[in-house]
């Protein structure tokens, strides 16, 4: 800026800097040279939403209570009996800090980085599955969905209170009714990915 032949306002319109933002600069590089523009941003010693210590301690005796729940089921019990939430991974957390959890009795498989047959365009490959999930004083609903592998578009899902192969027949059916692939062609009929549970693999579906 010092060295420029044009105005303050035109050498700052030309590098789309805000005046007030120039000025500030200016000010702290005539007090103290570069070093004064160096970035000087500390983060908070304390996260707002950071659990109290109290509470992880009433987690861990809660913990100890119950030996037989996982970090899950104890997230859960918290929350319906202590009347306030607190995450599943908020739980794992906690426990695992004061060694509370135990290592798994088997080998870990990790799934693929890339699925090995990737599809190239929409309603080559359909995915379906249930999310289960409890509604306090309602009971446990299931979330069936059919998404499109390529888009990651959601063609239809449906609430229910049973996980069965007829509310999965209904799901696809308005899956079908939505993208219009009534008869398709063999080669072009969509295929279906599920985890081969009972509702899946059933006959009623087949």
């Amino acid at each position: 800026m010092e060295e420029s032949p044009v105005s303050v306002n035109q050498t700052l319109l030309e590098l789309n800097i805000n005046r007030s933002t120039f000025y500030k600069w200016y000010r702290k590089y005539q007090e103290g040279g570069f070093d004064a523009l160096a970035n000087r941003y500390c983060p908070p010693k304390q996260f707002w939403n950071a659990i109290p210590p109290w509470e992880k301690k009433r987690v861990v005796e809660i913990a100890l209570e119950h030996p037989e729940k996982s970090p899950r089921e104890l997230a859960w019990y918290i929350t319906d009996k202590r009347k306030y939430y607190i995450s599943e991974s908020s739980v794992y957390r906690i426990l695992k800090s004061q060694d509370l959890v135990t290592s798994p009795l088997y080998t870990v498989i990790t799934a693929q980085d890339k699925f090995p047959n990737p599809t190239k365009a929409p309603n080559e490959l359909w995915q379906t599955d249930f999310t289960w999930f409890k509604v306090v004083h309602w009971g446990w609903y299931y979330l069936c969905s059919i998404l499109d592998d390529y888009s990651r578009y959601i063609l239809a899902w449906q609430l229910c209170t049973v996980m069965s192969a007829e509310e999965v027949r209904e799901t696809i059916e308005a899956a079908i009714e939505f993208t219009g692939y009534r008869d398709p062609r063999v080669m072009h009929r969509p295929r279906l990915l599920s985890d081969n549970g009972p509702c899946y693999v059933s006959k009623a579906l087949k």
